[in-house]
């Protein structure tokens, strides 16, 4: 059934052309977990460790094997649309007002609290530069989502985006030499959006092919995954490894962290869809697709500038394991409510909307004329 869809605009209701409501919540439910995950694998970092011996924690481990790959892989089998149907130009120009437009109201609050509430050392860099690294390095996987959009665009120009080509690309990528700024964060996650986006490209294709080999194909990822996980060590991290070869054993190190991170992101995928699954009605579960997997952007935004920020604090030196799991509790909460409150509070302001979510003002369904129907 097609429903009229409207926009408001200045305090009216704008019409605008039906379109079908084919949103799947399934996704958003996976997403809403993952930006979860993402909030908790850094509480662990900056409250249960204060930034030192995270590393061998099992739960971090287990948490950042998959959590940050099959994100850019979700990104990218939902950005097929914006990639095949659109020019060049309206492509990029619409991923910049989503993705790149918030982050800039975002780290420019970040600096105004750092310059109103932390005295500035005298040998620190200068201002525009202290933006820059912070635009940059607090949002880094902002920056690598819209890299990743903007290569396979480019690709997709000469030859739609073929399955050889994005395989070509990825290797390409993931194997260049450079170490620069979030250059290795992205020789990390890209070939994990080309995943998505091919297999967007070939659902059918996949969808045959798991109806048969499912359980085997799921069975066989999760004992790699598990060996993978106990091969893991700190080395095997991108933020360590730089996704650079310099010999024989880094050569294995990186290895370990792409084969690891698939198998492990496609035994999640599994997991958090079948979890949808049966558990749609939850009213909880629904909440978690409706609202937060709705709201990443902003909440990884949010909690982005909160941990930075974090940095420059002294805390938790002689904490008690309870108090650092109740402090751990507390600002993940509120990361969530204070993210999730910004988005209730601008998403049906022009302008607003736009600037703070990435998002033009909240849809509003007017009642489907039966002629329609």
């Amino acid at each position: 059934m097609l429903r009229m869809r409207a926009r408001i605009v200045g305090g009216k209701t704008v019409p605008e052309a039906p379109e079908a409501d084919d949103r799947d919540l399934a996704l958003d439910f996976a997403k809403g977990i993952l930006i979860v995950l993402v909030i908790f694998g850094h509480l662990i970092q900056y409250i249960f460790y204060e930034g030192d011996g995270f590393w061998d924690s099992a739960c971090f481990k287990s948490i950042y094997m998959f959590h940050m790959p099959l994100f850019m892989a979700i990104s990218g089998y939902l950005s097929r649309s914006g990639l095949l149907g659109k020019s060049f130009r309206q492509a990029i120009a619409d991923r910049a007002l989503q993705l790149l437009v918030p982050t800039l109201f975002w780290c420019t609050l970040l600096e105004a609290v750092k310059l109103l509430m932390f005295p500035r050392p005298p040998d620190a860099p200068g201002n525009l530069l202290q933006f820059m690294h912070d635009f940059v390095g607090t949002y880094w996987f902002i920056w690598a989502a819209f890299a990743s959009f903007l290569l396979v665009k480019l690709i997709s120009i000469f030859n739609s985006g073929s399955a050889r080509s994005l395989l070509v690309s990825s290797i390409l990528v993931a194997v260049a030499p450079v170490t620069f700024s979030i250059f290795p964060l992205i020789k990390y996650t890209y070939p994990f959006f080309c995943m998505g986006f091919s297999f967007a490209q070939s659902r059918d294709w996949w969808t045959s092919i798991m109806r048969y080999h499912k359980p085997l194909l799921m069975m066989s990822a999760s004992i790699a995954a598990s060996l993978c996980f106990m091969a893991w060590r700190e080395d095997t991290y991108v933020y360590n490894n730089l996704a650079l070869i310099q010999d024989l054993q880094s050569a294995k190190d990186i290895l370990l962290m792409f084969f690891g991170s698939t198998v492990a992101s496609a035994v999640m995928i599994e997991i958090l869809l079948q979890s949808w699954k049966i558990g749609r009605s939850n009213r909880v579960v629904r909440f978690i697709a409706v609202e937060v997997g709705q709201s990443t952007l902003v909440l990884y935004l949010v909690q982005a500038t909160v941990f930075r920020l974090m940095d420059l604090i002294q805390y938790g030196e002689q904490w008690a394991p309870t108090m650092r799991s109740g402090a751990a509790g507390i600002l993940g909460t509120m990361i969530i409510a204070v993210a999730l409150a910004v988005r209730w509070s601008v998403r049906d302001i022009p302008y607003l909307s736009q600037l703070m979510l990435g998002t033009p003002p909240r849809l509003v369904r007017l009642p489907s004329n039966p002629a329609n129907n």
